[in-house]
């Protein structure tokens, strides 16, 4: 068994190399909330900043509304929480039509507990032809308390 050990530091986690779209380019976002400190755009750009953050606690969702129908062969998420011991859920759907129908990609909870389960980073080869919208909603406390949902990096190629 190959092994090592890594750093947990966001400016470590640069998502593997590869022909990542500029989706401040292709695409337009719609969010329920940002904090002006951690906008969008931190968590578009491969390893750059420390993400996407909600200006508020609840459930949250961000929309990538695209120009032009692409075809997304991968699908490159990370989360980070640093402080508070948590369970998290996030759901990605996509849509081909614009956003009048969605199919979910994947539904997926993760335990936080620092000081060793802080990131949690999720790789997805998927073959989305045709995709106009992509959304991904987080609750980020399922018990209710009231932490805010973030994104780190959201990277799509």
């Amino acid at each position: 068994m190959r092994k090592r050990i890594i750093s947990q530091d966001i400016e470590d986690i640069i998502p593997p190399d590869e022909d990542w779209l500029d989706l401040e380019i292709l695409a337009k976002a719609e969010l329920t909330s940002e904090d002006p400190s951690h906008p969008i755009e931190l968590a578009l750009r491969p390893g750059d900043g420390p993400g996407w953050r909600a200006s508020e606690s609840g459930q949250q969702a961000v929309r990538l509304l695209f120009d032009k129908p692409l075809r997304v062969r991968r699908i490159y998420l990370v989360f980070r929480e640093d402080e508070k011991e948590r369970t998290h859920e996030f759901v990605l759907r996509w849509s081909s039509d614009g956003g009048k129908s969605y199919r979910e990609i994947v539904r997926q909870q993760y335990n936080f507990s620092a000081p060793h389960n802080t990131l949690e980073i999720e790789d997805y080869d998927v073959d989305l032809a045709g995709l106009t919208t992509l959304e991904l909603s987080i609750i980020p406390d399922m018990s209710g308390g009231l932490a805010r949902a973030s994104v780190a990096q959201f990277c799509l190629a």
